[in-house]
């Protein structure tokens, strides 16, 4: 690959990035592994270049329901669920507020 088409590449990363489309989302979270915290889950996908668990748990909370925290259990990055430009998968379970 040639200078020019990795500047294009980056121009074109920063522009995604510039306009909102790197924002995380909500997706489908991996099921339950035998002997996990028992609750409902939710998931985000995201990019750590640009946004960090802590913020990412505070979306999560937003799908949680409103008597319950969010709690992370679970990191991935497969890309079954998320694009390669949010590549990280991040499970929480809605625990119950003690």
């Amino acid at each position: 690959m040639n200078c020019r088409a990795i500047t294009l590449l980056l121009l074109g990363g920063a522009a995604l990035a510039g306009c909102g489309l790197l924002d995380p989302y909500p997706t489908t979270p991996r099921a339950a592994e035998p002997g996990a915290t028992p609750g409902p889950r939710v998931a985000i996908c995201y990019n750590t270049l640009n946004k960090s668990l802590a913020e990412v748990q505070k979306q999560a909370q937003q799908e949680c329901a409103a008597d319950t925290v969010a709690a992370p259990v679970d990191t991935d990055w497969h890309l079954q669920n998320c694009p390669l430009l949010l590549p990280t998968h991040a499970t929480f379970v809605c625990a119950a507020k003690k």
